[in-house]
């Protein structure tokens, strides 16, 4: 790896690796240069999707500190780069391999952690981020609205409870 452009393109796959919180790698044989374009604009905005030498990208990846794709590195491979919602584009690539059967998921990794093509089809069937986020903050909102009755309910319950004595006080009193 004497030459200066083979070290040019590692260290920049380094770098892609080490900003990226996702990586899926896929095959992408028999797609023409049309359907990749489409592909990469189902990604969305915060994924890159280029098509690598797997020599090159498997030592960038282990100069990253990647070490679990190793064996996906072989036939022709692309690698969808993510830095927003890994949940965004691992949808795109699976609604795209559905219309497209030449797009095959290899598997990826996430945050460090290797995922296998079916845990990427997963990743693909959870909610997004932000509609989670709504969920919990619904969840939240809930038990504070639950929290707040309980605790209006306990000083007027005293206060009928103290009402309920001076009544049965007053009928004590006066029956004397």
């Amino acid at each position: 790896m004497a030459r200066p452009d083979k070290a040019a393109a590692v260290a920049e796959l380094t770098e892609q690796f080490r900003n990226s919180n996702a990586a899926v790698l896929t095959e992408y044989r028999g797609l023409t240069v049309a359907q990749l374009k489409t592909l990469r604009r189902s990604l969305g905005e915060n994924a890159q999707y280029a098509v690598v030498k797997n020599t090159l990208t498997k030592i960038a990846a282990n100069e990253a500190g990647i070490t679990t794709l190793d064996d996906l590195f072989n036939g022709p491979t692309a690698v969808a780069f993510v830095t927003g919602d890994p949940v965004e584009s691992a949808k795109g690539l699976r609604d795209f391999a559905k219309d497209n059967p030449n797009l095959v998921i290899k598997g990826g990794v996430l945050e460090g952690k290797a995922l296998s093509a079916d845990e990427i089809k997963k990743l693909a069937d959870l909610e997004s981020r932000e509609v989670l986020l709504s969920k919990l903050a619904g969840a939240f909102k809930g038990k504070q609205s639950q929290a707040a009755s309980v605790f209006q309910a306990l000083p007027s319950k005293l206060v009928r409870t103290v009402d309920a004595l001076r009544a049965k006080q007053a009928e004590q009193g006066g029956a004397e």
